[in-house]
């Protein structure tokens, strides 16, 4: 499947390892795409992120993948379904802090412990690819490219998707102004 990436799509992904690695996580997840993807100049996707008001927002899209990774990567969705149940994440999270550090349920690696070399993909990680994969085919387009990668992702439930959509990005927003079929590949 790589071998059918763009230059961008490719640049991205290797961003994404670049961001775990820089962050010390154990896998590179699709919250890592979307850094990437925000790093990216000139390309398909930053044309779409610009033309969507993202351009001049990056720093707030950055700011909420880091409060949901200090939240242990649960979304919005996940926490509130938590208090349901009478389970404050906030109140977790601030203890854990208080006791461990800021970040403690960030799953990153502050030791210097663990594997080493490059982290491998998570299981997020290679659903969006996958998803990217999908979603080409589906336009009918012969390669993947990083504007496959930022479609994947608003498609795929979790942190990037709900972060993206908080900002206005949505697959039916990015399909138009991507032009193209509005398919969302489940």
């Amino acid at each position: 499947m790589f071998e059918r990436f763009t230059k961008d799509a490719r640049a991205v992904v290797k961003g994404a390892v670049e961001r775990a690695e820089g962050t010390r996580a154990r896998t590179v997840g699709a919250e890592h795409l979307l850094l990437a993807l925000l790093d990216r100049e000139g390309s398909r996707a930053s044309f779409a992120l610009a033309a969507l008001g993202v351009g001049e927002r990056k720093e707030s899209v950055r700011r909420a993948l880091e409060e949901a990774r200090r939240r242990a990567g649960l979304s919005r969705a996940e926490t509130d379904a938590l208090a349901g149940l009478g389970i404050d994440v906030r109140e977790i999270v601030a203890r854990v802090e208080e006791t461990h550090g800021v970040g403690a349920m960030s799953g990153d690696r502050k030791d210097g412990q663990g594997r080493p070399g490059r982290p491998g993909f998570g299981k997020g990680a290679k659903e969006v690819l996958e998803r990217a994969l999908r979603v080409a085919l589906a336009r009918r387009e012969r390669h993947i490219g990083d504007e496959h990668i930022l479609l994947a992702l608003t498609v795929r439930p979790g942190v990037p998707a709900e972060v993206l959509a908080d900002h206005g990005v949505t697959h039916a927003s990015l399909t138009r102004v991507l032009g193209g079929t509005g398919e969302a590949c489940a």
